[in-house]
Formats: structure tokens, sequence, C-alpha cells
């Protein structure tokens, strides 16, 4: 996310320092002032900030209050944070929620203009849940096949957030984002196969199979959070959204484009060949 709102940042004109733990590695666009620290070292950021007026802040709850009083401290005026749709349940009992909730509390509270982004699912979900298993046998494995997702482009995401950070008029809006349709997962991977030109295979496994798979990946909670949107959208799928439309002006990319963007990311890998 940070990559594509860099550049969309830069290709708008503006110029954009970006912050990162690793500049060796971070692979940033061309043109981007890139300025090493960790949002969990708010001691840091200093020079970062200096001469900032507008903050794309990634989520990190653990020092949310510091960044964002450095950040005033130092000049900003505008603050874009990317948070998730998990905000809107307010069950208490939700992970994801409760760890975007305190980075927006953060930034609510402070003086400076603010818009949060909250997407639902990324589409780039599927990578690491299906892009090993369909470039090496042809088959992605999920529970609840028919489950109704609507799952966004990043590049939409990222350019909803460069749209609030480059213009006015977004103050105090919260956005929630979603891809331009619902659609299963078994029809995500027909869409897959056609954009990778070769047969993909959807194998449905139980949820206690999933929980087993994703455990080695994720913390409990969020298997729990994942396994639970899953089931409820088998029989209460939800309503796609037209906020990426509505803000940037542009409809908002379907899955079948992610997935012929993200071709390559499916293909097979000849790893024993020899240059």
């Amino acid at each position: 996310m940070g990559r594509l709102v860099t550049g969309q940042l830069l290709a708008a004109g503006m110029r954009v320092r970006a912050l990162t733990r690793d500049p060796d590695t971070a692979a940033l666009p061309e043109g981007a002032e890139i300025q090493k620290g960790d949002l969990l070292q708010p001691d840091t950021l200093r020079a970062a900030l200096h001469g900032v007026e507008r903050l794309y802040l990634f989520p990190v709850p653990e020092t949310a209050r510091a960044v964002v009083a450095a950040a005033e401290e130092a000049g900003v005026r505008r603050i874009v944070v990317l948070s998730s749709s998990s905000v809107l349940d307010t069950s208490g009992d939700h992970h994801s929620g409760e760890h975007h909730r305190a980075v927006e509390r953060a930034v609510e509270e402070s003086g400076v203009e603010w818009t949060f982004v909250r997407p639902d699912e990324f589409a780039s979900n599927v990578l690491w849940k299906w892009a090993e298993s369909i470039r090496t046998e042809g088959v992605a494995r999920a529970p609840y096949g028919a489950a109704q997702r609507v799952p966004v482009h990043e590049a939409d995401v990222a350019a909803v957030a460069a749209t609030a950070l480059l213009e006015g008029g977004h103050a105090g809006r919260a956005y929630l984002l979603t891809g331009p349709e619902a659609i299963t997962q078994t029809d995500q991977v027909r869409a897959i196969a056609e954009a990778v030109g070769r047969p993909v295979a959807f194998e449905e496994i139980t949820p206690d199979q999933a929980r087993k798979a994703m455990a080695a990946a994720m913390p409990a909670p969020v298997v729990e959070m994942v396994l639970r949107y899953l089931a409820d959208a088998v029989t209460h799928p939800p309503v796609p959204v037209d906020t990426v439309e509505r803000v940037t002006g542009r409809p908002g990319r379907t899955f079948a484009r992610w997935a012929a963007d993200h071709a390559a990311d499916f293909a097979p890998r000849d790893e024993g060949r020899v240059a």
C-alpha cells in the first residue's frame, strides 16, 4: 500500500518522503525521498516528519498516540489513515476492529484534519490463501466456496488515500471501500484460471481444516474472524458500495481485473532452470 500511495502522489507531481525500516529493500518508486525510521520507535521519526504537511499513516496501534503527537509537533495538518471495515463491528470481540480503532481514536482526538480509509477484504488476500497451491498444484482450497465477498483492488484503496491527501473536501470522512461486485470464492478461482490461462480447481475443505492451515500464518482471533466472515457471507453476502467511484471519479476495478494484474503471482516457478 505504501508503495502504491507513494507512486500515485509522485504521479500527481507531489514531493513525497517515504518512511521505511529498510531503505535497501523497500523498492519504493523512483523520485521519492526515502527516510529510515520505524513507527514502533517514534523517536526515529523526527527527521522524516520535518517539513511534512500531509501524512499517510499505516495502522500501528502500539505507538499511534506518540506518532500522532510527533506529527502535530512537526506541523502536519492532515492525516489519512489506512484503517479497516472491521472497525464497524462493535461486538467488542473483534481483534482487527480493536487494532484499527485504536489508531483512528488517536488521530481523531488530535488537532489535525483526518480521513479514515476503511477497505473491506483486499483482493490480494488470495495470494496468501491460494498462490502457492495454484502455482504448485493447480488447485485452490477453502471452506465455504459459495461465500460471496466484495474484494477490493489494492490500487483502488491507494487511489482513495491519495485523493484524500491531495484534495480538499475529505476532512472528517470515513470511507468504507469494497470492490464493485460480490463474487463467490469459486468464481474468484475461475477468474484466476482465466487470467493465468490454465485450469485451476477449487477444492472445498472443512472449517476445521482451514483453521489448522491458517493457524500457521495468523493469530487465532484473526483466523476465527475470517471463518466467521465466510460463513456469514454464504447466506448474508455483503453489498458492494461505490465509494471508490464517488471519491476518485473512476469505477472500482473488478476481481477479474485484479487477477489479470496479478497473473504472474500464480504462474509456476521453474526453479530448476539455470541461466
